[in-house]
Parts: C-alpha cells; structure tokens; sequence
C-alpha cells in the first residue's frame, strides 16, 4: 500500500515538473518576442545612424546634353547603372526589399504605440518617412504630426536658411525615414534633411556633370519622372521621352504639373488631385500644357534613381505615352501612331 502512495505521488511530481518545464519554456519565449518587438524601433534607429554612407568618388554619371540637344547611348555607364554596386540598383534595391520594408514598418508602427512610448521614457524613436515624389508641404506635414509642431513651425522649417545647403525650396527635400528626438525644432529638422540630401546628392553631384546639367535643371526633370512613374523600371525611358519633348521645343504636358498647379491655388490640401480635361487651362506657371519648356522648380522630391534617370535617359524615338488598363507602358514616335494604341486599349 506505501508502495503504491509513493508511486502515485511520484507520478504527481514528475507531471507537475513536466507542466512547469513546458510553462517555462513559454513564459521564455514570450519573454524573448516581446523583448525583441520592444527592441525594434531601437535597432530600426541605430541602422539610420549607422547606414555607411557611399564615397563622394563615386560621382553620378551622365550621357544627356541638353546645350547639343543629344543623349549617348553610353555601354559603360548601361553596365554601371545595371550592377548590384550601382547607385542606381541601390536606390531601386532599397524601394523593392519588401522584408525592409514589413521591418521599417512595423518598427514604426510599434514606436508610435502609447504603451511603447511610456515603456521607453526617452524623447528618441520617433520615425518620419518621406516618400519619393512628395511635395514640401507633405515633408512639413509628416516632421509636424510625428513632433506636433504649430503653423509657424511648419512654415519656419519650409524656409530655408541662409547658410542652408539645399539648393531649392521645393526638391531637394530628400526621401527616406528619419529618427526623431520628441523635441526636434524645425531648423534640427532642416539640418538632418540638409546632411541627408548633402549625403545621397550633392556629395555625388561633381563639377563636370554640373556643368552639363545644372543640378536645378536635373532636380525638375527628376521631379516629374518620380510623379510619372511607379517604381523604378520605366524611369529612364519616361527621361528619354521628357528630353526628347524639350529637343524638339515640344510642350512637356505633363499630367503631375496640373495636380500641382491645381494644388497650389485650391484651399482643399488635397496635393495630388485628380486630373480633369479643364486643368489644362489652369493659368500657372507649372502648367506644362500651355507653357513650353520646365516649370519654374521641381513639382517634388525625387528619388536618386529619378534623379539618375534625369541624367542618364533611354535613348529612344518616343515623343508620346501612357499606361494601358493594365498598367503596361506604351510609346510612339508620332501623334498618329499614339493615338492608334489610346484606341486600341480604351476603344
């Protein structure tokens, strides 16, 4: 009988070890998850203040030359632009890596959660993204709802600086996620912005390339290719189109210039409006459809690949064209040969 007890009571305890062991091993791993989630905006953080930055020598190439009116079709700057290496792949690299992507999200998404936030106690991990083809007001946007700035911080940050090293009030804005004190005053905000776009631009922007494309110059062109396309593909074509309009002294009638002349005089901030047929008239400077040549500034804030894409254009024939319904890309050399493939895919 005392056998069967202390068999009995044995059982008991091995089980109770085994629930124990079990309950451990969870409580553990939960202790992990949460503290790698509670770390990601940390590790999201240190990568912005970490990322190594690429070497002033490795300058942006550039085969148009808007004084002749031609664009070079160069082997050895196609092979460049092509490589992994490339600033170019680079930039397309860090738009289509989705894992990046889901990471930065969500790493912001758990910075901005009110139990995070009080966890931490610290002024840090506050996250601004920029978007490629943003306008300033939408970048003043973004810094005054993450820092809760007022109407006249928001216009303080728009207003550039005297010693400031950004060349244009609209444009030079440069895109990316920025790592934010709480207490981020606008002309902090200007100085990360001025050393980031300093960093991924001007540092890369040599004298020779300058002398053929004014940096101003290449900023507009690259404004409208970023507002023209999704992702990176068609870039260099869309530039190849756009200079080809300007060599033949051809009204650009780009459709994003309207939104922004729209957006300009309209009191609803909607800063990418719907294109209708009567914008076209829209008395502005930035309409593209009555007035020949650039608008006056960029419409937005490219990305380095629009800005290679301006610089380094798809030598082609194409003076026309627009997205079929599934969003394939096509062009034509003339009027007549455009307007027979609108028909053939919107009859």
């Amino acid at each position: 009988m005392g056998y069967i007890i202390f068999s009995q009571n044995n059982s008991v305890k091995k089980r109770t070890y085994r629930i124990f062991k079990i309950l451990g091993f969870y409580l553990l791993s939960l202790l992990i998850l949460v503290c790698f989630i509670f770390s990601l905006p940390l590790i999201l953080e240190t990568n912005l203040k970490t990322e190594p930055k690429s070497t002033p020598s490795d300058q942006f190439p550039v085969t148009v030359n808007p004084k002749n009116k031609t664009i070079t079709e160069n082997a050895e700057v196609n092979k460049y632009l092509a490589t992994n290496h490339s600033l170019l792949q680079a930039a397309t690299i860090n738009t289509e890596n989705i894992l990046e992507q889901i990471f930065n999200e969500l790493a912001i998404d758990i910075s901005e959660m009110p139990w995070y936030q009080n966890l931490a106690a610290v002024g840090t991990n506050r996250f601004v993204t920029i978007s490629p083809g943003f306008r300033k007001e939408q970048v003043a946007e973004a810094f005054a709802k993450k820092l809760g700035w007022n109407s006249k911080q928001v216009k303080e940050f728009l207003t550039p600086t005297l010693d400031s090293k950004l060349p244009l009030a609209e444009g030079s804005f440069f895109p990316g996620i920025y790592a934010v004190d709480i207490g981020t005053t606008p002309t902090d905000a200007q100085i990360l912005i001025n050393q980031r776009f300093s960093d991924q631009v001007l540092s890369h922007y040599g004298t020779s390339t300058d002398q053929i494309v004014p940096i101003n110059q290449a900023l507009i062109i690259a404004s409208l290719i970023q507002r023209e396309t999704v992702g990176t593909d068609g870039m260099r074509l869309i530039s190849g189109i756009l200079w080809n309009r300007l060599f033949s002294n051809m009204r650009l009638q780009v459709d994003a210039t309207l939104q922004y002349a729209e957006a300009n005089n309209s009191k609803n901030k909607n800063w990418w409006p719907s294109v209708e047929p009567v914008d076209k008239y829209i008395k502005s400077p930035y309409n593209t459809y009555l007035n020949s040549g650039l608008p006056p500034t960029p419409i937005a804030n490219p990305s380095v690949a629009a800005i290679l894409a301006a610089l380094n254009p798809t030598k082609t024939d194409c003076l026309y064209y627009f997205n079929d319904p599934s969003g394939k890309f096509h062009c034509s050399a003339t009027y007549d040969q455009h307007k027979k493939l609108i028909r053939q895919y919107y009859p």
